[in-house]
């Protein structure tokens, strides 16, 4: 990645070679299927999909693996279905020579909505 600050996801995407814009594609096209209300901007200079309740995931590309962030929860909750990547407290690596595993992607957005409506749902009632 260059030190160039990117305005939208396309740019951002654009910088890539076509192998590696075919996944950050599918990455993107994942989740925006799993969270069809999400809106997508450029947050942290890398592509973010967020929902009335905040950020849901980022993602971002390497040159070994696509970045996936969404938060440090769901790489507890989804730890077995982790297993064959690497993670860290809030990230995981989609290798560059496997495509994105969609059903988790998106298994994993679903799980971010739900989580981002119950703390919105518990800071309101926190108000109270």
């Amino acid at each position: 990645m260059t030190g160039k600050k990117f305005k939208s996801v396309d740019e951002y995407h654009a910088q890539f070679d076509a192998a590696s814009r075919k996944l950050l594609d599918e990455m993107r096209n994942t989740i925006k299927q799993a969270a069809p209300k999400a809106t997508e901007d450029i947050s942290y200079n890398m592509p973010a999909f967020s929902q009335e309740n905040g950020v849901l995931v980022y993602y971002a590309g390497y040159k070994n693996h696509i970045g996936f962030y969404p938060t440090s929860s769901p790489i507890k909750v989804f730890k077995s279905e982790l297993k064959k990547y690497k993670t860290s407290k809030g990230a995981i690596q989609f290798p560059t020579d496997e495509h994105i595993p969609k059903g988790l992607v998106k298994e994993i957005v679903k799980y971010r909505i739900k989580e981002n409506a119950a703390y919105q749902l518990a800071k309101e009632l926190k108000k109270k």
